[in-house]
């Protein structure tokens, strides 16, 4: 009997156990459902934005595309090997052939006949001249369109981004303007030569008309046939000037000692100043070594005459000359510096055109010349003001080195002079005016603005 109740007391507490295991069984299920239940969520919330984020990624792969297709520069992407693997329309247009059949732009965008070539290859073919090289930055096609090349590398790959500017219209709209300024700088030096020439013109018919009188003395025909004569002379130079600053003439090159050199400039330059009561400053700084330049002697002599006299015909009180002739970095350097009234900031981009005068006398061709003078021996001219207000005219020459002859400065001097036109889009390629021994060129040079 005792052990028939110990039995049942076991068995209860075996199913006490049973349904307490149960019921906590039943709760971890219910959590673990609420749990299925909630991740089941997240990865629907999950999967649902991942699918959004590739729709938005494609629509920006779309449209960045479209972009690509309808950009009208081009857009080519080269691997390392030069082989372009990337290319969008325009580009595909841009080497098109002339007289090809016109595409629409998504034709184009399918067909990539670009993909593939080599990109030195490419541009040599279809370069006009056919040396074009896979570095130039500016292309002439056979098609006739001229682009702009920019290379940019890519950094997170062995790859180079190309891109093409088509600049066929823009080189055409500034051929346009430089030959409109040309048009314009010829109008303006005929104004300017026919304002010059209409003063002695006038005067010499008025003169004329004296001759004809039939009381004129034979001593009164005289004067006037001299001052008649005068004029046609005064007119025949300006014709010269103009033309001597246009066509020029061949440089005779010489070697040229700057010790004798600077001797005979000074000797010429210091009755010049005498005459004019001023007062001359001179400082000649050539070091003990023998410098030599290669040039026209005359030329030069006239063209820094030219500067002296053009300083004694301004000044407005007394002349203060200085003239400073050095050698510094390998090259000669002369200046000319005067207490003149200076020249305006407004005309000093002006002060070396042709014809470009402030003077009621001048031809406008004194400094012009100057300028051509200086340029044909691979030389600068500049013009600043001075502390104490002095106009400076600057002339850099260079130096003749060790081992090359004046002939071989002649011929790169001949071929490289260019001589601005009124502006800098206007040029007259040509050697400057032959010298004929000191007093010619001084002539042709005198002393004007």
């Amino acid at each position: 009997m005792a052990q028939a109740a110990q039995t049942t007391e076991q068995l209860e507490k075996v199913f006490e156990t049973f349904n307490r295991v149960s019921e906590e069984l039943d709760t971890s299920y219910r959590v673990l459902q609420v749990r299925v239940g909630t991740l089941t969520q997240e990865l629907a919330e999950a999967r649902s934005q991942r699918l959004q984020e590739l729709a938005e990624k494609e629509r920006l792969a779309n449209r960045l595309a479209l972009l690509m297709s309808e950009l009208p520069g081009g857009v080519l992407v080269v691997d390392g090997g030069g082989v372009i693997t990337q290319a969008n329309a325009a580009a595909e247009t841009f080497f098109q052939q002339a007289g090809g059949e016109p595409r629409p732009v998504r034709a184009l965008d399918s067909r990539q006949s670009l993909l593939g070539k080599a990109w030195p290859l490419l541009i040599a073919q279809a370069s006009r001249d056919g040396s074009a090289s896979e570095n130039a930055t500016e292309l002439l096609l056979g098609n006739g369109r001229r682009l702009s090349v920019s290379r940019q590398p890519l950094s997170d790959a062995n790859e180079e981004l190309i891109l093409l500017t088509d600049t066929t219209r823009l080189h055409d709209l500034q051929e346009t303007v430089s030959r409109d300024k040309r048009l314009s700088a010829l109008g303006e030096m005929a104004a300017r030569l026919a304002h010059q020439i209409r003063t002695p013109l006038s005067s010499a018919l008025l003169y004329v008309s004296h001759l004809a009188r039939p009381s004129a003395t034979a001593a009164e025909r005289e004067r006037v046939s001299a001052k008649v004569v005068d004029s046609l002379r005064h007119m025949e130079g300006l014709v010269n000037s103009m033309l001597t600053f246009v066509r020029g003439g061949p440089v005779v090159f010489e070697t040229i000692e700057l010790h004798g050199f600077t001797e005979e400039l000074l000797a010429l330059i210091e009755p010049l100043v005498n005459q004019a009561g001023g007062e001359l400053n001179v400082e000649i700084a050539l070091g003990s070594g023998e410098n030599i330049i290669s040039g026209d002697r005359d030329e030069l002599i006239g063209a820094v005459l030219n500067l002296v006299n053009n300083a004694i015909d301004v000044a407005d009180k007394s002349l203060c000359l200085d003239i400073k002739i050095s050698t510094v970095g390998g090259a000669l350097k002369i200046t000319v510096a005067d207490n003149g009234p200076g020249v305006d900031a407004d005309i000093r981009e002006r002060i070396f055109d042709p014809f470009f005068t402030t003077r009621v006398k001048g031809t406008g061709l004194g400094l012009a010349v100057v300028a051509m003078t200086v340029r044909s021996h691979g030389g600068k001219i500049s013009l600043h003001t001075r502390g104490d207000d002095a106009t400076v005219f600057c002339l850099d020459l260079p130096l003749l080195s060790p081992g090359i002859s004046p002939a071989a400065v002649a011929l790169d001097n001949h071929e490289s002079t260019q001589i601005a036109l009124f502006d800098n889009s206007v040029a007259l390629k040509t050697p400057v005016l032959s010298g004929r021994g000191f007093e010619q060129a001084r002539q042709r040079v005198g002393g004007d603005l």
